[in-house]
């Protein structure tokens, strides 16, 4: 845990030294590795016999909790967006 909270604050620190630079490509590549690791996820999970045997027992419930925490993400993003763009035109 403390190796990603290093190499989070070690982004932090060198984004802050080159925020006046433009890298127009780093979304697409951001994008791109996100796509690719959230693959990576579904192979692990995938190849893990345990958790393919127990898909049924998981339930509904697991399912419920999966898709309203993803869409409580979602909407906690899309507030925060707004209220980054509605403070930046400032």
């Amino acid at each position: 845990m403390f190796l990603v909270l290093l190499f989070m604050l070690a982004g932090v620190f060198a984004g802050f030294l080159l925020r006046k630079w433009k890298f127009r490509f780093i979304n697409g590549i951001i994008l791109t590795l996100i796509w690719l690791l959230l693959f990576l996820l579904g192979v692990e999970v995938g190849m893990n016999e345990q958790v393919v045997k127990y898909f049924a027992a998981l339930g509904l419930e697991a399912l419920l909790i999966a898709v309203f925490a993803t869409l409580g993400s979602v909407t906690g993003a899309l507030l925060l967006w707004r209220n980054i763009k509605k403070h930046s035109r400032l």
